[in-house]
């Protein structure tokens, strides 16, 4: 058995090769310190603004579906905080947040060399392959669509924005871009590429495997959760939301039963 991660004894932690206590604490922050577990080094000040930037923009997005079920479950067990979020991050997937793998992942699969890059025509051949395999298909193309931001989702575009101040490839963006450009025209409608696309490609653009990409969106959404199940020790709702649903899925056994 081996790992590389860390190692501790008395008086040392180390980590990465970096000690907790003399090198990173108060000089790290926590994304940074994320990046350092996936990537194995701190980032340069570029990387660390975009991948920071790529955290916060998913740590909380209102009264999702992932917020109520720990709101909910912590109403069960409130003996459970960690219960309450972990109940929440188990719906990160391919509606929600994880989409950000299934953009990865179609990045990641693009195969044959490397012309795409840099020729224009190449690039629109591999997007239209791409999308109309999903077209095709009839399944819905990862990274683009969203039912409130459109015609742009303004979260992507500072990503984007952001990636290319500080310098990062923009090659994956483009070639995002060209598929969305597509699918729109397949499809005949608007689809913007929304932020889980935009950390995709830019998690391949860093060289992170899109097996692990779901996991950026664990770890921003996890601290959003506990805020909102510090909100729901302030401002409970949970229990409303409860009854409400209750009161308004049984109403019409309830009107039919009076009438019987």
């Amino acid at each position: 058995m081996r790992s590389d991660i860390a190692w501790s004894n008395a008086e040392t932690i180390v980590i990465r090769g970096h000690d907790l206590v003399e090198e990173l604490l108060g000089k790290v922050s926590l994304g940074d310190f994320g990046f350092l577990e996936l990537f194995h080094r701190l980032p340069d000040e570029s990387e660390s603004v975009v991948f920071n930037a790529m955290l916060v923009s998913l740590a909380e997005h209102g009264m999702t579906a992932n917020a109520m079920v720990a709101r909910l479950t912590y109403l069960g067990a409130p003996e459970s905080l960690q219960g309450a979020v972990a109940a929440g991050l188990m719906g990160l997937g391919t509606t929600f947040v994880g989409t950000i793998e299934g953009t990865a992942k179609m990045l990641q699969g693009v195969s044959g060399d490397d012309a795409w890059r840099t020729d224009d025509a190449a690039l629109e051949e591999l997007a239209t392959g791409i999308a109309e395999g999903f077209v095709t298909a009839r399944t819905p193309v990862p990274g683009i669509g969203h039912p409130i931001h459109k015609p742009v989702d303004p979260r992507a575009e500072k990503l984007f924005r952001l990636a290319r101040e500080h310098g990062l490839d923009d090659a994956y963006e483009r070639l995002l871009r060209a598929v969305k450009a597509v699918a729109e025209d397949r499809l005949n409608r608007e689809l913007p590429i929304n932020v889980t696309g935009a950390i995709g490609a830019l998690a391949t653009t860093m060289g992170l495997r899109w097996e692990v990409s779901r996991g950026l969106g664990v770890m921003a959404r996890a601290v959003g959760l506990v805020g909102h199940i510090l909100e729901e020790l302030d401002q409970p709702i949970a229990r409303t939301v409860q009854h409400e649903t209750e009161r308004t899925a049984s109403a019409h056994l309830v009107e039919g039963n009076s009438h019987g």
